[in-house]
C-alpha cells in the first residue's frame, strides 16, 4: 500500500507550493483521499502526475523536415 501524504508533504515532494497542490485538488486534476476532514494523496498518484506531464526532448531526427 502506498504511503498517504499530507498536502504539505506532497508540495515538498513536488518542490511546489501548498497552494499549487490545493489547486490541483480543487480542480480535480489529481486523485486524492478524504480521511474525515483531512485530504491525503498517495505517493503513486504524485509519480503518475509527474510522468503524465513529462515532455520528451527534441532530437535532430524529430527536427528534420520541419521548416525553420
Amino acid at each position: 500500500m502506498d504511503q498517504l501524504l499530507t498536502v504539505e508533504e506532497a508540495a515538498d515532494a513536488l518542490h511546489t507550493s501548498v497552494r499549487f497542490v490545493r489547486r490541483l485538488i480543487a480542480e480535480r486534476r489529481i486523485e486524492f483521499v478524504k480521511v474525515g476532514r483531512h485530504v491525503r494523496i498517495r505517493e503513486s498518484v504524485l509519480i503518475a502526475f509527474v510522468v503524465a506531464g513529462t515532455v520528451t526532448p527534441m532530437t535532430t531526427a524529430t527536427i528534420k523536415g520541419r521548416a525553420a
